[in-house]
């Protein structure tokens, strides 16, 4: 008797052990990947950035039923005039509410999804996005361009993460998927797209969720674009390594 109590209590343990760690694996590979909505945001911000309005409706469409709501693919289009200008930031809210208005004659009824909350009233844009932009960095930001020019600097901490990073109806990790997006889709611009992969890791996005950002770049947008955001990538983890290795040594 006692020998059948041993082996039960030894076989629950074990099946125990096993549903623990079925558990944590699919949380560990839950948490390595992106999400349909994260996954819709990234062509939306690539062919916001491009230009490409005819693929940018089909994508919106996309991201609509992959779950993104109204207010919140309306937050990445008008974050990305602060990366891609007025211009192609409009002409993408002028495409987006085409697709509303077509998908409305159908029939299909749109989650409008919440709108930011009022900045804090005890801050002003640049205390505000001083704080957002330290944050997501990593440290406070200096540089002899910030020295050489001012206002660009005043312009990015109270407008860019101040104003706009300030909003909280999408999150750091959000606005990070759509502007690395729309700079892997951009010419020239390879230093900002590498300083904000580092932003990207820093909200807490993987390097695996980034990896994913860049298949989905060649899946969606073009090969050209995943091979250049690949290899800036590539300099971001061996920096990063580097400096990790500096720290410890």
């Amino acid at each position: 008797m006692n020998r059948l109590i041993t082996a039960f209590l030894a076989v629950m343990l074990v099946m125990m052990y096993l549903i623990v760690a079925i558990a944590e694996a699919q949380t560990m590979n839950k948490n390595q990947k992106l999400s349909a909505k994260q996954q819709g945001i990234i062509p939306i911000a690539a062919f916001t950035a491009k230009g490409d309005l005819e693929r940018l409706k089909v994508s919106l469409k996309e991201g609509l039923d992959a779950g993104l709501t109204i207010n919140e693919i309306k937050e990445v289009l008008v974050q990305l005039y602060a990366y891609a200008g007025f211009p192609r930031s409009l002409n993408a809210i002028g495409t987006f509410m085409t697709v509303l208005e077509e998908r409305q004659k159908k029939g299909v009824k749109e989650e409008a999804g919440r709108e930011a909350s009022p900045l804090p009233a005890n801050k002003s844009s640049i205390e505000l996005g001083t704080d957002i932009q330290t944050r997501l960095l990593g440290k406070p930001v200096t540089g002899a361009i910030y020295s050489f020019a001012p206002a660009i600097d005043q312009f990015l901490k109270g407008h860019l993460f101040g104003d706009i990073f300030g909003r909280d109806n999408l999150d750091f990790q959000n606005r990070e998927i759509a502007t690395i997006s729309a700079l892997a889709s951009m010419d020239g611009v390879n230093p900002q797209l590498q300083a904000h992969f580092n932003v990207g890791l820093n909200t807490g996005l993987t390097e695996e969720q980034l990896k994913i950002l860049i298949y989905a770049l060649s899946a969606k947008v073009g090969k050209k674009e995943a091979d250049n955001a690949s290899e800036v990538f590539g300099k971001v983890l061996s920096d990063r390594k580097q400096s990790s290795d500096r720290q410890t040594s």
